[in-house]
């Protein structure tokens, strides 16, 4: 399954610089707003020491990781609900990601212009989701209009119609649709609307180079306080840093991170979160022709994730032989994890946890 997070943010704060070091995609970046007008595209291979520990372990002509499409989305600002800065073009991008990373710029910089003239984390956050809130009021206030017709005569309708009417009340109050507690019935209604406040977010503090190890309170409170009010995940995140890594082999980054006091990169830190706030997990399927990763839904069955590779293989499962990755790799491989014991029979109830290495039975 694929991963797409929209880069978002006011401009100049960085998300371009941000998105290049991400996925080498050499993105336009300069000092003036709507650099970037079309959204740029990226898929970056995601790091995973458990797959280089397989991938170690089989010797596969074929190791592939799990992805992540990143967008670069243009800069919004205030109106942008309205058009202003091309902004109806900008929300329609974000309609199609399944998370933002919105990304609030926490460093000083006299030579980066800030389109509201001084640093205030708070305010940027509050200015793109407000312009995030007015988009959305106005698609539930048509879809409303259209479903009121419907909810005389259909019951179905009309329970569409309480749900339309609780989110544009919520929206009218200054809530995000994700924070108004909207029930499951409530949130099905929502989906095909691609209601852009629903989306889960990331908040991205992008921090000075110096500050990227412990960044200062001053810098990054404002950032995390939003945040945790919300119950939404956020990461500070250098962008100058990420942007030096981008041209370095792995050996290199590894040095270049640790003389920065930093343990991983940016991009590994991003895509965790990412896979944490979609509920997501990997799991492996390892063997001495390829060692892969694939992403499901937490919760997902034997039967699901294997519909994630073939769905022949969801069709005709007959059962899932599952190891942990860790013992796997201990034990040298499936022949002696199998002599051990360490390999289980899992039927269609089964739930793949994060971290299982599984080999698929299947009939067609």
């Amino acid at each position: 399954m694929g991963l797409t997070i929209g880069i978002v943010g006011l401009p100049n704060v960085g998300k371009s610089t941000l998105f290049n070091a991400l996925t080498r995609a050499g993105a336009l970046v300069a000092n003036y707003p709507f650099a970037t007008i079309d959204p740029n595209t990226g898929v970056v291979e995601v790091p995973d020491e458990r797959l280089a520990r397989l991938a170690d372990l089989f010797h596969p002509p074929s190791v592939v990781p799990a992805a992540v499409t990143f967008v670069d989305i243009a800069g919004l600002v205030r109106g942008a609900s309205e058009g202003e800065g091309l902004g109806n073009r900008f929300l329609a991008h974000i309609r199609e990601c399944d998370a933002i990373a919105m990304v609030v710029r926490c460093f000083l910089d006299p030579n980066v212009t800030h389109v509201s003239g001084a640093i205030d984390p708070r305010a940027d956050i509050e200015v793109v989701e407000t312009e995030l809130m007015l988009a959305d009021l106005e698609t539930v206030t048509r879809r409303k209009e259209r479903t009121a017709k419907l909810a005389r005569q259909q019951k179905e309708a009309a329970a569409e119609l309480a749900a339309l009417e609780q989110v544009e009340a919520g929206l009218g109050a200054g809530v995000p649709a994700r924070r108004q507690g909207l029930s499951t019935e409530a949130i099905t209604w929502m989906r095909p609307l691609s209601l852009l406040t629903l989306k889960p977010v990331i908040y991205v503090a992008n921090v000075a180079e110096a500050d990227a190890a412990a960044p200062p309170d001053s810098a990054i409170a404002a950032v995390r306080e939003y945040a945790a009010a919300e119950g939404s995940r956020w990461v500070p995140i250098s962008a100058a840093i990420e942007a030096e890594l981008r041209d370095l082999d792995a050996g290199e980054a590894r040095d270049f991170l640790e003389s920065m006091g930093l343990k991983e990169s940016g991009l590994n830190r991003l895509a965790r979160e990412a896979y944490e706030v979609l509920g997501l997990i990997t799991f492996f399927t390892a063997g001495e022709k390829e060692c892969r990763a694939w992403t499901v839904h937490r919760g997902a069955t034997a039967p699901e994730a294997a519909g994630v590779i073939h769905t022949d293989f969801q069709r005709g499962f007959i059962r899932a032989e599952v190891a942990d990755w860790r013992e796997l790799c201990e034990l040298g491989g499936w022949t002696a994890a199998r002599e051990k014991g360490r390999v289980r029979s899992e039927g269609r109830d089964y739930v793949v946890q994060d971290g299982d290495t599984v080999i698929f039975r299947f009939n067609v």
